[in-house]
């Protein structure tokens, strides 16, 4: 047996990050590369802009009773995600129920996250000219990958995925199974919130992209939740204008170009982060890709967007309306004035 664990965390830290400026802080330190999976033909992947990886310092940390050595890097993504991973070497004297007992105790890694969150602060210290935006969120997600070169073919992975030492039905083992993908003799399995990945060759072209899917699903939350406040806002903006007189069309003005700024900021957001990384021609990456997607209910938070942004465009049309229907009615009182004006005149020409 070849392999780790692979300890992911992803952390909304900017509205975005300039990934050139980036480059030129951390390589003054430590070593820097963009992502680049090995194995696609330049024209079978797109990515618009290469996230930036850089190499950590390792740590020791304790895990179910025992040390273990952990190498650590980050990777930083234009769209505003810094993913944090660290990679737990295991001895390749392990046995499978060591391993199992391992994978119960790495779902609940608690004491990780001070690393964790020392490696994210540090980061975000030294990245703050190239970083736009209010900084960590509080949006995180996290993942965990089971990696291996070498896989005896009598173990089962799927406790691990699941992270349960009692006995697993037939059922559950079906459904984690049907997300269970292979090319060659390579074995790839996608969870909500884990993977199993066997490659001989130790490709991590998988893994790059399960990672890059996780943090489009941590920026779409994070817009979600942006629209969640901005109509909460909204909504109290237009209950104070309407007890505000005539103030309240000035008023309407005013939530009219903020509904129109979030409009823009969300669209072209969204965009950007759907159209991130782009698998044409490779049809293996494309299924496991489209596949992560789907498992991670990335669909689902771009429909919720979408429907929050019809609800913006209605309300921004119905003050357009209300603003149009006050012009008018003003225009129509100056005429009925002149026309009034009109008369009085006529009628001190008549004396």
């Amino acid at each position: 047996m070849r392999g780790s664990l692979w300890f992911y965390r992803l952390y909304d830290v900017a509205q975005d990050i300039d990934l050139a400026a980036a480059e030129k802080i951390l390589a003054l330190y430590k070593p820097v590369s963009r992502m680049r999976l090995s194995k696609v033909r330049p024209r079978a992947l797109e990515i618009k802009n290469p996230p930036l990886t850089v190499e950590l310092e390792g740590t020791e940390v304790a895990l179910n009773g025992k040390t273990y050595r952990v190498a650590a890097s980050a990777r930083l993504y234009d769209f505003g995600v810094l993913s944090i991973l660290f990679k737990l070497e295991l001895p390749p004297d392990m046995s499978y129920e060591e391993l199992r007992s391992l994978a119960v105790a790495a779902g609940e890694a608690s004491s990780l996250s001070p690393w964790f969150a020392a490696c994210r602060d540090e980061l975000i210290r030294q990245l703050k000219p190239a970083l736009t935006g209010d900084g960590f969120t509080g949006f995180v997600e996290d993942f965990l990958i089971f990696f291996f070169q070498d896989w005896p073919c009598d173990w089962d992975p799927v406790p691990l995925l699941l992270g349960e030492e009692e006995p697993i039905s037939q059922a559950m083992r079906q459904e984690v199974l049907r997300n269970l993908f292979s090319y060659s003799d390579d074995q790839i399995i996608i969870t909500w919130d884990a993977a199993f990945i066997y490659d001989p060759s130790g490709s991590t072209d998988v893994a790059d992209l399960l990672e890059f899917a996780n943090a489009q699903l941590l920026e779409l939350r994070y817009y979600d939740s942006v629209l969640d406040r901005e109509l909460a806002a909204m909504y109290d903006a237009l209950e104070e204008a309407g007890r505000g007189g005539y103030r309240r069309l000035r008023q309407y003005r005013n939530i009219m170009r903020r509904l129109m700024e979030l409009m823009v900021e969300i669209t072209e957001v969204t965009g950007r982060i759907e159209n991130a990384l782009k698998v044409t021609q490779d049809i293996f990456y494309v299924r496991i890709y489209t596949a992560a997607l789907k498992i991670f209910r990335v669909e689902e938070w771009l429909e919720s967007i979408d429907r929050k942004m019809q609800v913006v465009e209605r309300n921004y049309s119905l003050l357009s309306d209300e603003l149009i229907t006050h012009r008018f009615m003003m225009i129509d009182i100056a005429i009925v004035v002149l026309i009034a004006f009109e008369i009085i005149l006529w009628l001190f020409t008549l004396k």
